[in-house]
């Protein structure tokens, strides 16, 4: 499969008065979360060129299951809000520091020690 379901249809919105299809789940180390660029939440507009409005939910299912092997979706993606909290990010990120802001200043402390070490060897 593709790695991911999704949700909504004209039989089964998943917001109100939006007949949409969804993404609703990507499987980790599935074809869409390998691919990085699809996210939970996004809208899917079209599939291979194929419009996917007005849809029952069970004829967008086969549009997706018989796509083919190379596949191109068409997709809006969802906006987060500007202030407040941004809600689950769905993947597996905590939000706090990024390894970039821990490890720099590791690494710099690290160099510093070597050369402070050496140094010192060379005094002795």
């Amino acid at each position: 499969g593709l790695g991911f379901n999704i949700v909504g249809g004209t039989d089964r919105q998943y917001i109100a008065n939006d007949s949409s299809i969804y993404v609703s789940w990507i499987k980790k180390d599935g074809a869409a979360y390998l691919d990085g660029r699809l996210q939970e939440g996004d809208k899917i507009l079209a599939i291979n060129g194929k419009d996917l409005k007005d849809l029952r939910h069970k004829d967008a299912v086969e549009l997706f299951r018989n796509a083919g092997y190379y596949v191109s979706l068409k997709i809006q993606r969802r906006l987060q809000p500007q202030n407040g909290p941004v809600g689950h990010r769905g993947d597996g990120e905590s939000g706090g520091l990024p390894l970039a802001a821990i490890l720099v200043p590791g690494l710099a402390l690290a160099v510093t020690a070597v050369w402070i070490l050496l140094r010192y060897r060379q005094r002795m």
